[in-house]
């Protein structure tokens, strides 16, 4: 078993131990806080990243910043126009984006769509299972976001689908010994404690750990990699450095879109807005980080 899996199985009962110890409000406060700091900065070094894929000069840089920044405003614009459309957007992109980071070392050596398809279908499945815990808050937060009332989510519809999909992708792969068996029982296992960790915490704190523990630090342990070629002290210092002002304008950014719009809008509201308008492009990058690195298999 892996340091990295270890780390996150003790971690996500660690986080499910919090809960029993301290009141949801102090949960609430955690998980933002952890979202802010782990969270931010596992996307914040896009530019690093994207300078590693194209060797970018100066005025190349400028420019691909420019564009960088354009998306995300264009993102946050979205979601103050057009709020139901932005929020299924930011699910879909968010979904592909977990299920890829998840999945992309153990389906490395495989080219085909059907393993595009099944990143989406393992991310969608890991929201999707929040939702089904958190039915009543997840309608309250689309309600703030977008204005619309939903009477239904059809979590388990949409769970059995995504479920048969995912265990029949499997069941070929590992016929065709693309994939061992192993791998699959460790993320039935994973699936398993996500789903206790879901269940008994709240949809913030159940969310955080599963954002931070399951994705932001593998994330930003794999960009390191990428960015530097190996994984040590120096070089994790290296990357903290070079996202630390991307982080700190993030957080300016964040704090400057509460003041303008905290009067027509819930914190929750503004909250997701720029947490989708970061999202967007950085799924794209780290897409394209990917399919440089399966190149090179």
């Amino acid at each position: 078993m892996k340091k990295n899996y270890r780390f996150s199985i003790v971690f996500s009962f660690l986080g499910l131990w919090i809960t029993t110890l301290f009141p949801e409000d102090f949960e609430l406060f955690l998980g933002f806080f952890l979202i802010f700091t782990f969270g931010m900065i596992h996307g914040s070094n896009d530019m690093l990243i994207v300078n590693k894929l194209t060797n970018l000069k100066k005025t190349s840089f400028i420019k691909t910043l420019a564009t960088y920044l354009l998306v995300v405003s264009i993102a946050v614009l979205i979601f103050y126009w057009l709020p139901s459309i932005a929020l299924i957007l930011f699910v879909c992109f968010s979904a592909y984006h977990f299920g890829e980071q998840h999945w992309e070392e153990s389906l490395e050596s495989i080219t085909n769509t059907s393993k595009r398809l099944y990143f989406f279908a393992y991310g969608l499945f890991v929201l999707f299972m929040v939702f089904y815990f958190n039915e009543a808050s997840v309608k309250m937060i689309v309600n703030e976001i977008s204005g619309m009332t939903l009477n239904q989510l059809y979590t388990e519809h949409v769970l059995i689908t995504l479920g048969v999909f995912m265990l029949s992708f499997l069941a070929v792969m590992l016929r065709q010994k693309e994939i061992k068996l192993n791998t699959v029982i460790t993320e039935l296992f994973t699936l398993l404690v996500l789903v206790i960790i879901f269940k008994s915490s709240s949809l913030i704190w159940g969310f955080t750990i599963y954002f931070i523990i399951w994705h932001s630090i593998p994330s930003l342990l794999e960009q390191i990699r990428f960015a530097y070629g190996s994984l040590d002290r120096k070089n994790i210092i290296n990357y903290t450095k070079a996202a630390l002002p991307y982080w700190l304008v993030s957080l300016v950014g964040m704090t400057l879109l509460y003041f303008v719009f905290k009067d027509e809008k819930h914190f929750y509201s503004l909250f997701f807005a720029f947490i989708a308008a970061v999202t967007f492009p950085h799924s794209i990058v780290m897409l394209k980080m990917f399919t440089k690195k399966s190149k090179h298999f």
